[in-house]
């Protein structure tokens, strides 16, 4: 049996415990083989994060594409830095995890946006050197509620630092699995359709050139996680609808959409 790391892992809730799993190649019954080698279904496990989450560092208005589908609510449509909010550990739920969607809102939307893990320290890093320092990548949908924008504050707490509105997973997939991690398709289903469709080339504010800003003020830790951003087509999600986030060679990422009476409000 190889030693070789993983390059597909998940973390899951089974029988009381915390374990990593990985999936079983060529198995049609979809089930995950854990670290102490038992075979489990998915549907009997409860998908978490997919590593140890540090610090939450999210990119908004990073494609230029979604610049222009928000145009008439920005005040601005350009910036000398990228624009940067961290967010909470509670903001965190895992695949086939549940997002509350408020009653009484108009507008929440999802947004599938390639996150990705640092491995190791990163502090005043040059861009050509930064690279190195990333661990890997999985697949985020990271949920806004537009109702709560304030224009003069872009984006403000309650739009994007909600309970359970930041979905990560299913699979962290190692960096050396990622041969360009700036030419992956990005796709978001919602009930099955189709209505948002990218690409991480269209990036404004590319992962060398964020880290490298990032380290210049901040030291990145591992476990740090950075959202970096998503294209256009975002578009209105309702109490019981389906979202799936799917990004080429990392992974598909499911979500429910539930009312305020799940979770007694």
């Amino acid at each position: 049996m190889s030693n070789a790391r993983p390059l597909r892992t998940a973390r899951v809730a089974y029988s009381g415990a915390v374990h990593t799993a990985t999936p079983v190649d060529g198995d049609s019954t979809a089930r995950l083989r854990l670290a102490d080698g038992r075979l489990v279904a998915e549907a009997d496990v409860v998908w978490l994060p997919p590593f140890d989450v540090g610090s939450i560092i999210a990119l908004g208005l990073n494609y230029a594409d979604h610049v222009k589908e928000l145009a008439k609510e920005l005040t601005v449509t350009t910036q000398d830095e990228p624009l940067v909010f961290l967010k909470g550990p509670n903001s965190l739920v895992g695949h086939q995890g549940a997002t509350r969607r408020p009653a009484g809102v108009a507008f929440m939307h999802y947004e599938c946006e390639l996150a990705v893990v640092i491995g190791r320290p990163a502090k005043a890093v040059k861009a050509a050197d930064a690279m190195a320092h990333v661990a890997g990548y999985t697949v985020c949908n990271d949920y806004a509620v537009r109702d709560y924008l304030e224009n003069w504050y872009r984006p403000n707490l309650r739009v994007k630092n909600r309970d359970g509105g930041t979905v990560l997973g299913p699979w962290f997939v190692d960096a050396a699995a990622v041969p360009d991690p700036h030419a992956l398709q990005l796709r978001t289903l919602v009930n099955g359709q189709v209505t948002q469709r990218g690409t991480t080339a269209n990036m404004v504010n590319r992962i060398p050139a964020l880290i490298e800003y990032l380290s210049s003020f901040m030291t990145l830790q591992p476990g740090d996680v950075i959202l970096t951003g998503t294209p256009d087509g975002v578009v209105n999600v309702n109490e019981g609808d389906a979202v799936v986030c799917e990004i080429d060679g990392i992974g598909r990422l499911v979500n429910h959409i539930v009312g305020d009476a799940t979770f007694h409000r």
